[in-house]
């Protein structure tokens, strides 16, 4: 059996003389990336493994096991990183991954299909779902009771009530 692996961050380049490197979680809090074992990078999911990691200031740094100079620092360039989606706690009831979202199929209480997630957006608001259909391009609020009624992952489909009106041109 294969494992899905998920996207939790990515490198940000090297980080000082002994092989450091800058890391960009994109996990809540940011610092649980580090909770989250092995790293996977590259194409062929090569596996890393941490050494250390501190905070310095507003950025996340970590000192990989082989990884001792600049050099290799900066090798593993922008790079994702990512880790086995069992590595990941299930989320609590009402609570969805990001990655778990993207590609549902979007729908209104009127039955209108907007599309599909393409991605989510952090605003510091509220999280939007980005949704895409034949080049069109619509954003809604990801508020859960207001304008969020239901996500079913099984049937792959999020029930928003967001009417047509809103979305077309004035």
């Amino acid at each position: 059996m294969v494992d899905e692996s998920v996207v939790v961050g990515r490198f940000n380049g090297p980080w000082g003389v002994r092989g450091w490197v800058k890391v960009w979680s994109d996990t809540r809090p940011p610092t649980a990336i580090f909770d989250y074992q092995p790293w996977r990078c590259g194409e062929h999911g090569d596996s890393l493994r941490i050494d250390r990691w501190q905070q310095s200031g507003p950025r996340l740094v970590v000192k990989l096991h082989g990884i001792d100079t600049p050099q290799q620092a900066a090798a593993l360039g922008r790079q994702v990183i990512r880790v086995a989606r069992t590595a990941l706690p299930e989320p609590a009831p009402g609570e969805y991954y990001w990655h778990d979202l993207i590609g549902l199929e979007v729908v209104n209480l009127q039955g209108h299909r907007y599309g599909r997630v393409a991605a989510m957006r952090e605003t510091g608001a509220h999280d939007v779902l980005e949704i895409s259909s034949q080049g069109d391009t619509v954003l809604i609020p990801f508020v859960v009771d207001q304008f969020v009624r239901s996500v079913d992952l099984t049937a792959g489909r999020i029930t928003v009530d967001w009417p047509l009106e809103w979305t077309e041109p004035v």
